[in-house]
């Protein structure tokens, strides 16, 4: 743990009693609760971007991602303190020094203060530059300005926000919000197809967005004062910002490569070939990028108790969930990945009209990096929440510049098939190199995991293949005749992936893990 961040947390705490609500009962309900939230953002954008591709047309909606995942990159420039703060709750979650918590939560606000005149500076030189990105016609430069300017107000608000949602998931309460954030997506939704019908276009849509982060504001300090009875901010100690502030720096490091490594994409393509090739693009992605979503969101539900285990040094379990995170991850990749294989082509014919399908290849690699993102931020999240982000951020840091590289020059020579074969490749050095890196944090002697991969990468393979075939050959005319064929899929692949994909004491473990979840939510 030589490369550990230190927190610089009171001296011995004295642990608090086990909860009532048991670490698996605590995950499932903030997995569900994420499904929940992130369930009503499936729903209103499935109603909503058909809404905003027909009101803008293929080009201009091209330049609305493509200036969404320009915004994005800001997320970095305010130090990322929200995030260093929760990964500080989780460890100290069962400690009962109450004001120390507290002044880590001074310390956060202190370091995104710090960081408000670089974020600022940043979103300026993006609201000039954006026209010019973008490719936008010179009439279109003051309603793209403005609305990157909308874009970083929502961010810039939806930062206040963070901050007390920061210190409920880092207690693992993250489930009290249930419900609330769902009811914002809608109120949002509605918010942004108003903003269309009354012809304010893209400045409408971003200022949809920065009315829903002052709402989401409001109910989450509510709900964290209602839930959370020590949170509050007291005044921190300089030792305790200049630990959150190493530890927010790394993060920010981290999240500022994994923005260029994933939201580039959009960026290269509108760039080298022009935003009306976004659009077949980013549609085709939706479906995959909705999954890896989901995963994030599950994924984060289950880690802050991961990170109370690892605080209070129960390596021997901490290796026993990172094993069964592992294992679910490969589970969900494969169900939603031959099912989107199988039926993304009838999606999109059905939602937005086949011609903004990317075709076979583009499908299946987009697939193949959901499944790769998977892997690598199930690891990132074990790594951080060992306090231990600095070495993550080196390999993305290695990884940046082949996996950008890799893309643009395949991009020019390929489209999008090249840009996608350029991004897995590109990243194939944090495939490799997070499991080393999580399993070294915790406490795992080194060696090679290959000979266990070799049945579940047959399986997969055979699979995929399997989904691709049927997905050429198969295209439904009718919704229903589509949501049939997608339950039978997903049931089919993830029967088929735990019978055959994973060794009976894993496939046990994950059995045992699903039951209790099951028994003590009902």
């Amino acid at each position: 743990m030589a490369d550990a961040i230190r927190v610089a947390a009171p001296p011995a705490p004295s642990p608090r009693a086990e909860p009532a609500v048991s670490l698996t009962q605590r995950a499932s309900l903030n997995v569900i609760a994420s499904l929940l939230d992130y369930g009503a953002k499936i729903v209103v954008g499935v109603v909503v971007i058909p809404i905003v591709v027909a009101t803008l047309g293929s080009s201009l909606y091209g330049v609305w991602e493509m200036l969404s995942r320009l915004s994005g990159y800001l997320t970095a420039g305010d130090g990322r303190p929200v995030q260093a703060l929760r990964l500080v709750v989780s460890n100290l979650q069962n400690s009962d020094d109450d004001s120390a918590k507290r002044r880590y939560v001074g310390g956060a606000f202190a370091v995104w203060v710090l960081f408000l005149p670089l974020l600022l500076g940043a979103g300026a030189v993006l609201v000039w530059l954006a026209p010019t990105i973008t490719k936008a016609d010179a009439a279109l430069s003051p309603t793209v300005r403005l609305t990157v300017l909308m874009l970083t107000l929502s961010l810039m608000l939806g930062n206040l926000a963070s901050l007390p949602e920061s210190v409920l998931r880092g207690m693992n309460l993250g489930y009290k919000r249930m419900g609330l954030q769902a009811g914002l997506e809608v109120a949002c939704g509605a918010l942004m197809v108003a903003a269309m019908y009354l012809g304010f276009g893209m400045v409408g849509a971003a200022s949809a967005q920065a009315a829903a982060a002052v709402l989401l504001a409001i109910c989450f300090w509510w709900v964290v004062r209602k839930y959370v009875t020590w949170f509050g901010v007291e005044r921190p100690h300089k030792a305790e910002v200049r630990s959150l502030l190493r530890l927010s720096l790394w993060v920010a490091g981290g999240d500022t490569i994994t923005k260029l490594v994933q939201a580039s994409d959009v960026i290269i393509l509108g760039m080298v070939l022009s935003p009306a090739a976004v659009t077949p693009y980013v549609l085709t992605a939706y479906a995959a990028r909705l999954a890896l979503n989901l995963h994030v969101l599950a994924a984060s539900g289950a880690i802050p108790g991961i990170g109370g285990v690892i605080g209070l040094g129960q390596r021997e379990r901490a290796i026993r969930l990172r094993n069964e995170l592992i294992a679910v991850t490969w589970l969900f990749s494969i169900t939603v990945g031959v099912t989107i294989l199988a039926w993304n082509h009838s999606f999109l014919r059905l939602w937005v009209g086949s011609q903004n399908y990317g075709g076979t290849w583009v499908n299946l690699l987009l697939v193949a990096i959901m499944t790769q993102s998977a892997f690598v931020r199930s690891d990132a999240y074990i790594i951080d929440a060992a306090l231990q982000p600095r070495q993550r951020v080196l390999v993305a840091a290695i990884a940046l510049l082949p996996t950008v590289g890799l893309a643009t020059l395949l991009a020019m020579h390929f489209g999008a098939v090249g840009l996608c074969i350029g991004i897995f490749s590109g990243r194939l050095t944090q495939s490799i190199a997070y499991p080393r890196l999580a399993r070294t944090a915790l406490g795992v002697p080194s060696g090679s995991a290959v000979h266990s991969l070799a049945r579940p990468a047959v399986v997969t393979a055979v699979l995929f293949a399997s989904a691709v075939w049927l997905g050429d050959r198969v295209v439904t005319q009718h919704w229903v005749t589509w949501g049939a064929g997608v339950a039978g899929t997903a049931v089919l692949a993830l029967a088929l992936a735990l019978g055959l994909g994973l060794p009976a004491d894993m496939r046990g473990s994950v059995l045992r893990r699903y039951r209790d979840l099951i028994r003590k939510l009902l």
